[in-house]
């Protein structure tokens, strides 16, 4: 049997060939549960310890935050709800401590560990392998020391007839008892001498990734020193500085041992940050659940930073 032939002509369409047939697809299978355990499971003894270290220890402080939980005196406690954190807001020694720790971290950490830490980073640049050398090693010795040994030491420079009194006799300009008078910025600057080697050491990796043909080319072009700083280098390490200042503000907020040995909070209250005003509150006044409270009040001030930072770290440049 033969098929005729198709013929076209001026008065026959030729039909286009349709699409083809579709190709069924089969549902995909779904992962066993005993599969997904399997995979999970050597992940379960790191899972466990953030549950009892982590998770579990912040869990049960939030719950003591809303309890009058006392240290000593006390064989049962009770549920106050925001009793604490209504006595917290009308306490005008928290308001100082607030008001102190915000001071302490902008100068300290946002000013004095950043700036200067973008400084030497920059200036080392251009420095001599033996300066770099000298200045690194210097930086990175009081960055190393033990909280405690750096506090003792910033005492003794502090101090009235310390080795700054000494210095400014010399010089014959008059001395005072700056741990009395600017008790604050006697920490503030303890803290920056101290913590300044890790925004240094940040801020040199950060300009080391910075091709070196943009800076010359800006530098060919006549832009100066700071306008090449202005307009290039900071945008491209933008990042960097968000981490940076984003460590370095949860870092400050919880310094507690250098300011302890240098001035304990003292004169009075004027250099008492919020962890040295919970701790006398939890261990000298033996309010537990009051000095929890504000630790949480300070976990959210930390927070804060962080949002604003992380906002900052998903600029694009």
């Amino acid at each position: 049997m033969t098929t005729a032939p198709q013929h076209t002509g001026p008065g026959v369409r030729e039909v286009p060939p349709g699409p083809p047939a579709p190709t069924p697809q089969l549902p995909t299978p779904k992962r066993p549960f005993t599969q997904t355990l399997t995979r999970l499971l050597p992940l379960s003894p790191a899972l466990i310890l953030l549950l009892l270290f982590l998770a579990g220890p912040i869990a049960y402080c939030a719950y003591i935050a809303f309890t009058d939980l006392q240290l000593t005196g006390q064989a049962h406690s009770s549920f106050v709800g925001f009793a604490n954190f209504r006595t917290a807001f009308k306490d005008s020694e928290f308001l100082n401590a607030v008001w102190l720790t915000l001071v302490f971290t902008v100068l300290s950490s946002l000013i004095g560990q950043n700036t200067i830490g973008l400084a030497l980073a920059a200036l080392m640049q251009r420095a001599s392998k033996p300066v770099r050398t000298l200045t690194g090693a210097i930086v990175i010795t009081a960055w190393v020391l033990p909280e405690v040994v750096a506090g003792f030491l910033l005492y003794a420079f502090f101090r009235r007839e310390g080795t700054l009194d000494a210095i400014l006799v010399w010089l014959h300009l008059p001395s005072q008892n700056w741990l009395f008078t600017l008790p604050i910025l006697a920490v503030s600057f303890a803290n920056v001498w101290r913590g300044t080697a890790f925004s240094m050491l940040v801020y040199s990796a950060a300009l080391n990734e910075i091709p070196k043909e943009i800076t010359e080319a800006a530098e060919v072009d006549g832009a100066s020193g700071w306008r090449r700083m202005w307009h290039i280098t900071l945008p491209m390490i933008r990042r960097s500085i968000g981490t940076n200042l984003m460590l370095n503000t949860l870092q400050t907020l919880s310094v507690f041992g250098l300011i302890w040995v240098m001035t304990r909070g003292g004169p009075g209250n004027k250099s008492q940050t919020l962890p040295l005003y919970m701790y006398e509150q939890a261990f000298q006044n033996s309010m537990i659940g009051y000095a929890t409270a504000v630790a949480l009040l300070l976990l959210l001030v930390g927070s804060l930073f962080s949002v604003i930072y992380m906002r900052l770290l998903r600029t694009e440049v």
